[in-house]
């Protein structure tokens, strides 16, 4: 297999050994700055003060990874706690891109104003007690570390010892504190003349989190018009999904909508090229993508009975329908239909699994021809689930075809199996509750009785009251079944059919083996799942 070709950096790295206030004076002077990608800071206090024991010590702590640029960044953050001024817009920026946390206490404890808030530690110069947090009237013989650098503080300092009974060994003991403090230089390796493209894979690979970045990490991170803030607008996006228990939409699905409506593209460079568009461009932009999510997620609730993230099968069904939305306001008969038939069938065909970038893009281009110009078929977007395909599905949460089912049998409108009330759909499936689903075979009945039946069949499951549930527990199915049955009496076959289950008068619940209802019961979802697909409902 052949490597992909990157560029060749070795030419644009700088190394550099300053001392601890070097740093500090250009953390001071807003040179170097955290980028909105880092993660905040985690340390604890035991961390931090094994950090100055280890500078103290003359050991090595690791070199700082720092990336140079002329473009301004956003930092929803400068280090740690301090607010730090800007530098103009023609000086370059060093952007910490390793050694964050190192940093932060460097500055924390070394370089910050006396007053000024964040961790601040001492050294206790008695026995060698060691570094310590700071106490709020440190006694004469603490010697608090933020006044390292100031030096009429230092003299101040090291003129009180001297009332100490022990003042001669405890001045020495501190001129050889700061004596190493003062002269310790940290290894710092800077990055130059790299875009925010190339230097995001090299945060991702030494970020210590793991945390891989995504477009909207990128896209925050970078500097837009001084009138517009990426971050503020998806806050906004997601507070007016906040009431439709879809605020959880993620930034990059937003991003992917908002490029959708500007140029019918969710790829990469579609969505970075948003950047160059004008604040009044994107402003507009904006709105249109509030209303078109707003109207998007309306048609998930009543269409679909998706009531939160939990249950969309893809987020390609929000980018697509959110994209359509955009375009139209309101939808023709025919339109609704056509959507229907979209998402069923692509929602039980999995048809967006593992979907790579321009298969999306080139989905919304389809989808769009399909639902407002009938222009392809149905098919484009999967058949009709086989009763092979039912069966072969499991329960699982995160799976598409489980959310699928789930919905399908909410728009079917189930009615509890033990006593015949209706489920309410809005409590089943506003948010994942496994309580609101029941193992028509119960899992511990299917354990005692067939240890290699898999009781997470999806065909196994149904909706079910978390009130209701506990009253069947692990019931043997060939008896509570008929009693049920025999306790709804002319109800039973609507109550059964409501749940997608096959009916009672043509299949016998007393007798069937666990393959027997599996096979039954996917027989009898499958008529309404068809119906489903063909946009009947």
């Amino acid at each position: 297999m052949l490597l992909a070709v990157r560029p060749n950096i070795a030419s644009r790295l700088e190394p550099s050994t300053p001392t601890l206030q070097d740093l500090i004076s250009q953390i001071d002077e807003g040179e170097v700055k955290v980028p909105a990608f880092q993660r905040r800071f985690v340390w604890k206090d035991t961390q931090a003060l094994e950090l100055l024991d280890s500078l103290a010590s003359n050991y090595p702590v690791g070199s700082l990874l720092l990336w140079r640029t002329g473009d301004k960044l956003v930092t929803d953050r400068n280090i740690g706690d301090f607010t730090l001024p800007e530098t103009d817009d023609h000086s370059p920026t060093d952007y910490v891109l390793d050694g964050q946390q190192r940093l932060t206490v460097i500055y924390s404890c070394l370089g910050a104003a006396e007053e000024s808030s964040g961790f601040a530690a001492g050294y206790d110069l008695l026995e060698d007690a060691g570094f310590v947090p700071l106490p709020e009237n440190p006694p004469v013989h603490v010697f608090p570390l933020r006044i390292l650098f100031r030096t009429s503080r230092l003299l101040d300092f090291r003129t009180a010892l001297q009332a100490h009974p022990k003042g001669h060994d405890l001045q020495k003991d501190l001129d050889n504190l700061v004596r190493v403090l003062t002269g310790y230089r940290l290894p710092v390796v800077t990055l130059k003349n790299l875009t925010l493209d190339e230097v995001c894979p090299i945060f991702e690979r030494i970020n210590s989190s793991g945390t891989r970045l995504s477009i909207y990490d990128l896209m925050v991170a970078a500097t837009w018009s001084r009138n517009f803030d990426l971050n503020e607008r998806a806050k906004q996006l997601a507070t007016a999904l906040e009431g439709k228990d879809f605020d959880e939409v993620q930034g990059t699905t937003l991003l992917k909508v908002l490029s959708a409506l500007d140029s019918n593209s969710t790829d990469r460079e579609s969505i970075i090229a948003l950047r160059g568009k004008p604040a009044t461009h994107l402003d507009t932009l904006v709105e249109r993508a509030k209303g078109a999510l707003e109207r998007a997620v309306d048609f998930f609730v009543t269409e679909f009975r998706v009531h939160s993230l939990d249950f969309l099968p893809y987020e390609a069904h929000l980018v697509i329908l959110a994209a359509i939305f955009g375009e139209r306001k309101a939808l023709s008969d025919l339109e609704v239909r056509r959507v229907r038939q979209w998402f069923w069938r692509s929602a039980f065909t999995e048809h967006y699994r593992g979907a790579s970038e321009s298969f999306v893009n080139k989905s919304l281009a389809a989808t769009r021809s399909f639902v407002l110009d009938n222009a392809i078929a149905a098919d484009e977007f999967g058949g009709m689930p086989t009763i092979r395909t039912l069966l072969r599905l499991g329960f699982r949460k995160n799976g598409a075809g489980a959310r699928a089912f789930a919905l399908a049998m909410a728009k079917r409108g189930p009615r509890n199996i033990t006593n015949g009330s209706s489920i309410d759909a809005y409590s089943a499936l506003s948010v994942y509750n496994k309580h609101q689903f029941h193992h028509i075979f119960p899992q511990a009945f299917l354990k005692r009785t067939d240890a290699d039946a898999d009781p997470n069949r999806l065909m196994n499951i149904c909706l079910l009251a978390a009130s209701e549930n506990n009253a069947i527990s692990d019931a043997e199915p060939n008896v509570y079944l008929p009693e049920l049955v025999n306790r709804h009496g002319v109800q039973a076959e609507a109550i059964f059919g409501s749940n997608l289950l096959p009916g009672p008068t043509g299949f016998d619940y007393g007798s069937c083996s666990y393959d027997d209802f599996l096979e039954a019961r996917a027989n009898a979802a499958a008529v309404w799942i068809g119906e489903l697909c063909g946009g009947d409902h």
